[in-house]
C-alpha cells in the first residue's frame, strides 16, 4: 500500500515483549515503541493494546522529545462494583485506578481508545486528564456465506433439539469447563431436548480435565447431544455454526473485557447466555442480546441454559435489538476512529507520489511516521 512501510521486530524482542511477568513485558514494549520511533523517526506510537503499558507510562518514562502515544484500553475495570466484590479483583482495581490516574496526566498520552462505552465518563469524571479516553467502537467480522464445506460441523447437530453453541480458544477462563458443571445439573427432560457443540482448541493446561468432565457428563446425561471438536475453526465454520444454533455461549469466568462472541452473535441474529460480571455482561443486559447468569455457579448457569431451552430465539434477544447492536460495528469505523485523529491522511487515501522507497525497497512516507505496537494475544 502505497506510504506504508513494515518493520517486523526481531526474536528477541517479540520475546521480551511477551514475557510472562507483566512489568517486564510492559517495559519491553515502552522501551522497543521508543528505539522504533528513534529508528524510523517517528512522532506517534501507536498501541494496539495499551493495558500492559500502563506502568511505563504512569512512571513518566520519556518517549522522546515532541513525540506522543495513543493505544487501545481493553479491560478497564474500575467504574464496574460487583457487590462486595473478591479481595484479588479489589486489588487489582485499586492498581489500576493508581496507573491510570498517574498515566492520563503524562502530556504524552494523547489518547486512549477504550472498547467499554462505559469508562469514558467515568474517567472524566474521577482523573485529570480523563477526557483523553473516548469510545472505540468492537469491530465485527464482515458478513459472509459459509460454503458447503464450511455446515459440516454445524450439521452434526440433530434437529429438534435447542443447540448452544461455544467456540474459541478453550480455557478455563472462557467457561468450558464450568459448562460441563452445569450441564451435568440439567434435568433429564431438559438434557433430552439438548444439543452443544464445543469447538475450538483446547488450553493444553485443562485438556486432561476437559476429557475426564465430559466423560463424567456421557455417563450422567446419556440424554444430552454433546460434541467436541477440539482444532480451531475456519471464519466460514464459525459463521455456519452461529447460523445453525439456537443461541451461543460466552459463559466467561469473571472476565472484565470485551468479547468477538458478542459481536459474532449479534452480526448474525443469534442470542447470547453470558456472563452477568464486566463489560459483557453489561452489554448483554443493556442492549438486550441475550441472557446472563453467573456463570461461576453452575446452578445458575444451568438455569439459564434450561430456560432457554423452553424459549424461542426472539424470546431470548429481539432481533431488531440484535441488528442495532451489530450495525456500527464496521472495521472501517474502527479505523477511522484510531488512525483519524493522528494521521494528515487515511493511509487508503495517500497518492503514491508521496511515498519514497529508501534503501531496503520499503515504502516510506515523508509526510509523517507512524509506528505501531500490535498485540497478538499477551505479545506486542
Amino acid at each position: 500500500m502505497p506510504g506504508l512501510s513494515v518493520l517486523a521486530l526481531t526474536e528477541r524482542e517479540v520475546a521480551l515483549c511477551t514475557h510472562r511477568r507483566l512489568a517486564i513485558s510492559g517495559l519491553a514494549r515502552w522501551w522497543t515503541m521508543r528505539r522504533y520511533l528513534d529508528r524510523t523517526g517517528g512522532r506517534h506510537g501507536l498501541f494496539l493494546e495499551l493495558d500492559h503499558l500502563t506502568l511505563p507510562l504512569a512512571l513518566g518514562l520519556p518517549m522522546g522529545r515532541g513525540r506522543a502515544v495513543s493505544g487501545i484500553l481493553f479491560r478497564p475495570s474500575v467504574h464496574y462494583r460487583h457487590g462486595t466484590g473478591r479481595t484479588g479483583e479489589r486489588l487489582r482495581d485499586l492498581r489500576k485506578a493508581w496507573l491510570y490516574r498517574l498515566m492520563l496526566r503524562r502530556g504524552a498520552v494523547q489518547r486512549v481508545h477504550t472498547l467499554d462505552d462505559g469508562f469514558p465518563a467515568y474517567a472524566r469524571a474521577t482523573y485529570p486528564g480523563g477526557d483523553k479516553v473516548v469510545t472505540l467502537v468492537d469491530p465485527a467480522f464482515p458478513p459472509l456465506e459459509p460454503s458447503e464445506g464450511d455446515r459440516y460441523l454445524a450439521e452434526r447437530a440433530p434437529e429438534g433439539r435447542t443447540l448452544f453453541v461455544l467456540f474459541g480458544v478453550l480455557s478455563e477462563r472462557k467457561g468450558v469447563l464450568a459448562l460441563m458443571r452445569a450441564l451435568a445439573l440439567m434435568d433429564p427432560t431438559t438434557a433430552s431436548r439438548t444439543a452443544v457443540i464445543v469447538a475450538g482448541e483446547v488450553d493444553p493446561t485443562i485438556r486432561d480435565e476437559l476429557d475426564a468432565a465430559i466423560a463424567s457428563l456421557r455417563r450422567l446425561q446419556p440424554a444430552l447431544w454433546l460434541h467436541l471438536e477440539p482444532r480451531f475453526l475456519k471464519s466460514g465454520e464459525i459463521a455456519a455454526l452461529i447460523d445453525r444454533c439456537d443461541a451461543v455461549l460466552a459463559p466467561y469466568q469473571r472476565f472484565v473485557g470485551s468479547s468477538g462472541v458478542l459481536m459474532w452473535a449479534a452480526s448474525r441474529g443469534r442470542p447470547v447466555i453470558a456472563q452477568d460480571y464486566g463489560l459483557v455482561g453489561r452489554l448483554v443486559r443493556d442492549r438486550g442480546l441475550g441472557l446472563t447468569a453467573d456463570t461461576s455457579d453452575a446452578a445458575s448457569l444451568a438455569r439459564a441454559l434450561a430456560a432457554a431451552v423452553g424459549l424461542q430465539r426472539g424470546q431470548l434477544a429481539d432481533p431488531d435489538r440484535l441488528a442495532a447492536f451489530a450495525a456500527g460495528l464496521t472495521p472501517d469505523a474502527f479505523a477511522a476512529a484510531i488512525l483519524d485523529p493522528i494521521l494528515p491522511a487515511r493511509i487508503g487515501q495517500i497518492d503514491s507520489s508521496a511515498a519514497s522507497v529508501d534503501s531496503s525497497d520499503k515504502l516510506t512516507t515523508p509526510r509523517r511516521r507512524l509506528t505501531t505496537s500490535e498485540s497478538a494475544g499477551p505479545g506486542v
